[in-house]
């Protein structure tokens, strides 16, 4: 089994470069589409994002056991939020994958009776679930990660300041401008939540349209694929930049 998984992980960085040549091909047809005499140029820009979408689902026939191990480990995990949030997430992927896999038999015509529109409902579901369930980890990270910066900077406080100062200083961090600014020092000082973030934030973009909860266009749709799908080779580049689980 972790012999697989190792092998799987390997066909990651492919689907990434996969995954943003996808998005950036939908975001530049998106752009030129209007334009005059651009036709043949827009046409081969969806046809090559077409068949990079094909070969993103064919590298990832495998990852339902990827994910299916993942989920084993997270629920080893010492804290329940994280450890919830983590196998939830991962053990949709799992159906996510399956419905992929189904999707890419109906493609290539191995399957052809397959209901295309309900199996893809149903995966964009899934995805849209363990990214949610992602983001509430983030969320997380980010609350404690406040709590604990509230309370060292008020044990700092109670050092040299009198009663009242103290009073005042705290109606200020209670305030949005010091929540903001407290929140931009801790995603600084923590580049693999910041990048876990926003790649979570930008995968968002693809299934709130495909299920209806906030219609936007294929570029947004493909910008935030393409920011995302830098992010992620960023991570696999390096591993350091990867948040724990």
């Amino acid at each position: 089994m972790e012999g697989f998984v190792d092998f799987t992980n390997r066909s990651q960085g492919r689907d990434q470069l996969f995954r943003a040549t996808q998005y950036t091909c939908m975001l530049l047809s998106y752009l030129i589409e209007h334009k005059a005499g651009k036709e043949k140029l827009v046409m081969k820009l969806k046809q090559l994002e077409s068949s990079m979408s094909s070969g993103r689902k064919m590298f990832r026939l495998g990852n339902m056991v990827h994910a299916l191990v993942a989920a084993r480990r997270t629920t080893q995990l010492p804290d329940a939020v994280p450890r919830f949030c983590l196998t939830a997430s991962n053990l949709t992927r799992a159906i996510y994958f399956v419905c992929d896999a189904v999707l890419w038999f109906k493609s290539v015509g191995l399957q052809p009776d397959i209901d295309k529109a309900k199996w893809r409902n149903w995966a964009t579901k899934c995805y849209y679930f363990s990214l949610l369930m992602n983001l509430a980890r983030d969320w997380y990270e980010i609350s404690w990660r406040l709590e604990q910066a509230v309370q060292e900077e008020k044990i700092k406080e109670n050092s040299f300041w009198d009663e009242h100062s103290q009073e005042r200083n705290c109606a200020k961090c209670d305030s949005l401008h010091g929540f903001l600014l407290l929140l931009f020092q801790i995603l600084k000082r923590h580049p693999p939540l910041l990048l876990d973030l926003v790649k979570n934030l930008c995968d968002l973009s693809g299934p709130l349209d495909t299920l209806g909860i906030y219609k936007t266009n294929p570029g947004v749709i493909g910008f935030c694929g393409v920011i995302s799908s830098l992010v992620g080779i960023l991570m696999l580049a390096s591993p350091h930049l990867k948040l724990k689980q």
